[in-house]
């Protein structure tokens, strides 16, 4: 099984609107954002497209507040800290980045990653029982930790997401928060183990396959 994703992140383009409503994407069957995008942003697609949103937020995004509507993308399931299963694909999520500002929101140190990571452990473990596998795609707003990352404090990457690759060994992991301008395919890909990391900003579309 083949799905084609449109991946998306950090960056609202007029090139999406336009190629979205001239039917460029018609082919696309999943959406996936990848954080600090304007919500307006996602639902737009997710109406153009008429696809499955799944999203997690970035460190310059709002806290969900489900009372909230402005701070949810209405149309798609935010996935930080959860699984789902999505045409045979299993499918997680971890949103924000590394602290950098003492208010910042999304934003984590690296124990506090870890601890979170440790909460997806359940969920994993069930996977790799019911299904022999505990995931198959990844998405996330950081990068790991030394892939993709950069040496600034706000885009250093998470080491908990390092450690979460090797326990899970998912195929894929989309992530955004670094933007590479003007560099070469190889920048943006990384395999590492049996997972092919990608940087998805500004956007991409990808072929998974099960």
């Amino acid at each position: 099984m083949v799905v084609k994703i449109l991946a998306v992140s950090d960056q609202a383009l007029d090139r999406i609107y336009a190629l979205s409503s001239s039917g460029q994407f018609k082919d696309i069957e999943l959406l996936v954002g990848c954080g600090d995008l304007p919500y307006a942003y996602l639902e737009y697609l997710v109406t153009m497209l008429n696809v499955p949103l799944f999203y997690v937020p970035g460190n310059h995004d709002p806290v969900e507040d489900l009372r909230r509507i402005e701070t949810r993308a209405e149309g798609g399931s935010n996935l930080d800290l959860k699984m789902v299963r999505h045409n045979k694909f299993l499918i997680g999520g971890f949103g924000g980045s590394v602290r950098y500002r003492p208010d910042g929101t999304n934003q984590y140190t690296q124990t506090e990653a870890y601890l979170r990571v440790i909460q997806m452990l359940p969920r994993l473990l069930l996977n790799r029982l019911q299904y022999g596998r505990a995931l198959d795609i990844l998405i996330t707003h950081s990068p790991p930790f030394g892939i993709h990352d950069d040496v600034d404090p706000a885009h250093t990457g998470l080491k908990a997401l390092n450690w979460l690759l090797r326990i899970a060994k998912p195929r894929y992991h989309l992530h955004g928060h670094t933007h590479f301008y003007k560099r070469n395919l190889e920048d943006c890909e990384t395999t590492s183990g049996i997972t092919k990391i990608i940087n998805v900003f500004p956007y991409k579309t990808i072929d998974v396959s099960h």
